[in-house]
């Protein structure tokens, strides 16, 4: 799901339905686009505009200028939304089952609980001279930052947490939202994640891939001291339970144990006394497995098991989507993925007088749009979230039972970190400096987190 220009120029303005490939639209010249009007037809089932931009690759960022002129055409047309079938069968929503028939206004306001991540315009500009709106490039990042925020709302608040609208939430749940504005001191902002690009060969705005977007993200946790994840993305389909267990297997730092070895193995029954006796503690896991599940097209023989995956108690769904065009996915019905869309460019919003964060336009409650499993682009990365080492363990219990009893594998679980392999170095976070032209933009993002 790379971009395939190098350039990332997007100039292309089309409907797309959400459970079919192509639109409403042929793509437009540049001249033609100046002098388009749209039109909505009437029998559209799920109708989007999307509004991809050119970005010029010069100081002079025209952004603004194009933003103002199409921002009437950015919208979700809702009364285009499909809406859920009357049916008997199962919804899987991030490791969790509802009953459609009996239990449809539970399962919307368990999918209008997750934070919804747009499009924004009119923040500060990325860099000091780069955009000020993410619209045409920035989908992928906000997927990315959905992701990432299940797992906080998992590891501070717990998966049964709830959101209603202008119900008081918990401080936790703000200090989440907080992490991800469109600022420059917010550590998974927007900026960050642009800036912590270029490092992965990614120019600010340039459309991201799932891959890259999760080495982004492995980078960015390290200098997130509040949250404190070990973000593992595996390496060639294959996780490897030994090098994660290195990662999040922590030390605690006391003068009883400093000249002490941990066991060599720790399992969860025995952690409570160990980590009182001065033996690791677990970190918590964001592990993201990006995988690429056929060449042109999904290979069907993967289908199934990409579904169980929506099932497991540690699911945060899958990045993915259609090329340059990506979604956050968070559960299935039947062969239809459920997702939330990004593709919808909201006014940026920053913290209040009293400190905390406006959620109405982070919470999407429409109903979620939903595209044939086979629609999707076979690029992917599955994300997942362990708080404790049992639930690593059981996590691991589960690809065991439902992955690898596949002949064509979606990917491989192993014990032992491969001797052909570069030995493992659990990240740690680097030493910024500021010397030298080619440092200027990598760690200047990342001394804004120090």
């Amino acid at each position: 799901m790379e971009s395939t220009g190098s350039s990332g120029r997007l100039w292309e303005l089309q409907f797309e339905r959400s459970s079919t490939p192509g639109g409403a639209f042929a793509a437009l010249t540049d001249s033609a686009l100046r002098s388009a009007e749209l039109q909505v037809p009437g029998s559209l089932a799920a109708a989007v505009v999307k509004w991809p931009v050119e970005l010029a690759q010069d100081d002079s960022w025209r952004m603004e200028s194009v933003l103002s002129k199409y921002e009437n055409q950015i919208t979700i047309f809702t009364d285009y939304l499909e809406e859920f079938p009357d049916t008997d069968e199962l919804v899987w929503i991030l490791g969790k089952q509802h009953l459609l028939k009996t239990e449809k206004s539970k399962l919307l306001s368990d999918i209008s609980a997750r934070l919804w991540f747009t499009y924004r315009r009119k923040f500060s500009p990325i860099g000091g001279t780069g955009p000020s709106s993410d619209a045409g490039w920035g989908c992928m990042l906000r997927c990315g930052q959905m992701m990432l925020a299940q797992a906080l709302i998992c590891r501070h608040l717990g998966r049964d947490w709830n959101w209603e609208k202008q119900k008081e939430q918990p401080k936790e749940y703000q200090r989440i939202l907080q992490c991800f504005l469109d600022r420059k001191d917010c550590c998974y902002s927007i900026h960050q994640m642009a800036q912590m690009g270029v490092g992965e060969g990614k120019s600010i705005g340039e459309w991201f891939g799932p891959n890259t977007v999760a080495q982004v993200l492995k980078k960015l946790a390290l200098f997130d001291e509040w949250n404190s994840l070990a973000v593992y993305v595996s390496m060639d389909n294959t996780v490897v339970i030994e090098d994660i267990k290195k990662m999040c297997c922590i030390l605690p730092l006391s003068a009883d144990t400093a000249g002490e070895s941990p066991p060599s193995s720790l399992n969860a029954s025995n952690r409570s006394k160990s980590t009182s006796a001065g033996w690791p503690a677990w970190k918590p896991l964001l592990l993201i497995v990006p995988l690429r599940l056929g060449i042109n097209q999904i290979n069907p023989v993967y289908v199934d098991a990409f579904k169980e995956c929506f099932k497991m108690p540690q699911s945060l769904g899958a990045l993915g989507g259609k090329p340059n065009n990506a979604y956050y996915f968070i559960g299935f019905l039947g062969d239809e993925l459920i997702f939330l869309d990004p593709h919808t460019t909201q006014t940026f919003v920053d913290t209040e007088e009293n400190g905390t964060v406006d959620d109405q336009t982070f919470h999407c409650l429409q109903s979620p749009q939903r595209m044939n499993i086979l629609n999707l682009d076979p690029s992917v990365a599955l994300g997942f979230f362990c708080k404790e080492e049992k639930d690593f363990d059981s996590w691991c219990s589960l690809v065991q039972k439902e992955i690898l009893k596949e002949n064509l594998r979606m990917f491989e679980l192993v014990q032992k970190h491969p001797s052909h392999w570069p030995p493992f170095i659990p990240p740690a976070k680097p030493e910024v400096t500021t010397t030298g032209a080619a440092y200027l933009t990598w760690p200047a993002s990342l001394q804004l987190l120090k």
